[in-house]
């Protein structure tokens, strides 16, 4: 097996099997991943993340493909995770249309990952940000993050991406509940997908309606039109990615971003190592007693952890 020294160099070269190693280190807590990451931390913070979400069936994953197909026609390298928390039982991380996206998985500049539930300690918001800086530190200059834009993990997955693009669809009947289940709160563009179907004007109509009720933003996220299947829309959507990326560098919101990525990533990392030790110092006996005496109600959870961790 290698060692961090051993996987060091080929993966701050980029080569394929190191760096899926290496994210596989950091998902199933592998001895040397700590190491591995303090020492890859000063060659961090040169690559562009740019988030993808929305929810289920809205072409996520063919506007990628034609993200990248772009980016790469640019002579950039491109480094995808497709996130995926709704398999954790087949544990599974490519779902039926990111099987599209296998057409550039050939090319050599492009680096493609599915990340899952399964095998994921600590939670799928820290995996795919340790996903991130591999990535980075491995000299990819773009990094898209396709996630399908439901529950908290999302939420938590596109707070470290630098540009958030919510796609949306025309006909679903899913576009208003996608926003409201706080999407609204983090995107930075939004994109009406497969727009040469009926309804797109309405949905258009909907954001606008929805951006003036909202409390006002510095930033304020332009609405989008694309037709991915056909490549259409994809480089006017690319340059308000970067328009986006300009502002932020002339308002200081990438130094924002940087530390509010630091604050989730040092504080999902510090409750990691806190359950971690309380599960060590109180033991498998006690903590299946209290589990079964909360379950009862014979014991309030608040209590039970009070008492595991010597405050009561």
């Amino acid at each position: 097996m290698p060692s961090c020294s051993d996987l060091l160099e080929p993966l701050r070269r980029g080569e394929p099997r190191a760096l899926g190693r290496a994210i596989s280190w950091m998902e199933n807590g592998h001895p040397e991943a700590r190491d591995l990451m303090a020492r890859l931390w000063p060659h961090l913070g040169g690559a562009s993340v740019i988030g993808i979400t929305g929810p289920p069936g809205a072409g996520k994953s063919t506007l990628t493909d034609q993200l990248a197909r772009t980016l790469r026609a640019e002579g950039q390298k491109v480094g995808i995770l497709a996130v995926d928390p709704t398999s954790p039982f087949s544990g599974g991380a490519i779902l039926g249309d990111r099987i599209r996206m296998q057409r550039i998985a050939a090319d050599p500049g492009i680096f493609i990952r599915s990340m899952a539930t399964r095998g994921a300690l600590g939670g799928l918001a820290r995996a795919t940000q340790d996903a991130i800086d591999l990535l980075d530190a491995a000299g990819f200059d773009t990094v898209i993050v396709e996630t399908v834009g439901v529950g908290q993990d999302e939420v938590d997955v596109v707070a470290c991406v630098q540009t958030c693009c919510v796609v949306l669809v025309p006909g679903m009947g899913d576009e208003i509940q996608a926003i409201k289940a706080g999407i609204m709160e983090v995107a930075d563009l939004f994109v009406i997908n497969k727009a040469d179907r009926d309804g797109a004007d309405q949905v258009e109509q909907e954001l606008t309606a929805m951006k003036s009720m909202a409390a006002t933003r510095p930033w304020d996220p332009p609405v989008l039109r694309t037709v991915a299947q056909r490549g259409e829309g994809v480089a006017e959507l690319l340059a308000q990615v970067r328009g986006h990326g300009a502002w932020l560098r002339a308002h200081g919101g990438l130094a924002r971003k940087a530390r509010e990525r630091a604050r989730l990533r040092f504080e999902s990392l510090l409750a990691e190592a806190a359950l971690r030790r309380a599960r060590a110092q109180a033991g498998p006996a006690r903590l299946e007693a209290a589990i079964q005496a909360i379950a009862d109600r014979s014991l309030d959870p608040y209590t039970a952890v009070a008492d595991i961790l010597g405050e009561g």
